[in-house]
């Protein structure tokens, strides 16, 4: 909610998702922080995974990385994403985050654990 994400869709181990451009979402120079669209990646993984696991399996992220391919300076940004089981307990997740153009602003790679235990335990 805070960052104003939507899901378009979410099925079959792929999911859409778009955000707006907000001056909250900017960094010094005017850009869409960078932060924010790795949010946006990351969710939209998340929302891939989530379309295809039972609702009780916790899962956290052991990996990610980011390539910014281009600035953001207005519109609304959108993530479309795809998860890929490895095992039984490890998922890769890949999104690529797009303005209003079409063009590609970001890459975005990811490696998710399954939890052995239906709750992660609190530390």
């Amino acid at each position: 909610d805070l960052l104003h994400m939507n899901i378009v869709e979410a099925a079959d181990a792929t999911a859409t998702l778009t955000m707006p451009f907000l001056y909250e979402f900017a960094q010094g120079a005017g850009l869409m922080h960078g932060g924010a669209l790795i949010s946006l990646a990351d969710t939209a993984v998340v929302m891939a995974i989530k379309s295809v696991l039972t609702a009780d399996t916790h899962f956290a992220t052991i990996a990610a990385q980011a390539k910014f391919l281009y600035p953001v300076k207005n519109g609304t940004v959108t993530a479309k994403a795809d998860a890929e089981f490895i095992d039984d307990r490890i998922i890769n997740g890949s999104a690529t985050v797009f303005n209003d153009s079409g063009k590609p602003v970001l890459e975005f790679h990811s490696t998710f654990k399954i939890a052995t235990h239906r709750q992660i335990k609190k530390m």
